[in-house]
């Protein structure tokens, strides 16, 4: 079945540069980004791993641990920082898994179920698909997706900008309107009143019968 939004995100046991980790438990009672490569040694990739590194401390900030996956094995992951390292500046430090076996891959609907069982001989367009963010809230559920292209690398901010929009809107009852930015006015949700929003939020705007806009919330 395909993942959606607010199912449990699977739980697996496997290889990884940090050494042999159960999903679930790494994720421990925080927050949790895997993002997955269908390659080693692939242009777009290495730059994004890199970037990812960059920006590592951004996510830490916010509870957010970091996982990366590849369908290959382990002892090429650890050549391969090398080369991220000479192409962006960048040390990756976060665990990456190894998924040689494609059990991961499948699992999180990336791959179907007749791909196969070893990732030998496998070109990076056999497993083009393998290349989605999750999202992952303290409670295990997956509270975002994205899905990218080979030939378009992702943008991390965007990933942290959601992130700060999934954190506020788990706490308040608002919402984020497009393009928001942390610091920016936010909307207020259908099951607050008009009453209770004054005593939750203070002033607010009424745009339309049911769009509220109101300053960020800071407590």
């Amino acid at each position: 079945m395909a993942l959606r939004i607010n199912d449990t995100a699977p739980d697996f046991t496997a290889d990884t540069t940090h050494g042999t980790i159960n999903f679930h438990e790494w994720i421990g009672d925080g927050w949790a980004v895997l993002f997955s490569h269908p390659k080693n040694f692939t242009p777009v990739c290495t730059t994004e791993l890199g970037a990812m590194a960059g920006v590592e401390s951004e996510f830490r900030k916010r509870g957010v641990k970091i996982i990366g996956i590849s369908v290959d094995p382990v002892e090429s992951h650890a050549k391969w920082k090398s080369d991220i390292k000479l192409a962006t500046g960048f040390d990756v430090e976060y665990p990456l898994i190894g998924d040689r076996d494609l059990k991961v891959a499948k699992l999180y609907d990336m791959l179907p179920a007749d791909a196969g069982d070893t990732s030998e001989g496998r070109t990076p367009a056999d497993n083009a698909t393998v290349r989605s963010v999750y999202v992952i809230g303290p409670d295990k559920k997956i509270k975002l997706m994205l899905s990218y292209p080979m030939t378009t690398g992702r943008n991390f901010d965007e990933i942290l900008r959601a992130i700060d929009s999934i954190q506020l809107t788990a706490k308040h009852q608002v919402a984020t309107p497009a393009n928001w930015k942390q610091g920016e006015d936010v909307i207020i949700t259908a099951a607050v009143s008009n009453e209770d929003a004054v005593q939750r939020f203070g002033s607010f705007e009424t745009v339309l019968p049911y769009l509220r806009k109101t300053k960020q919330p800071t407590a």
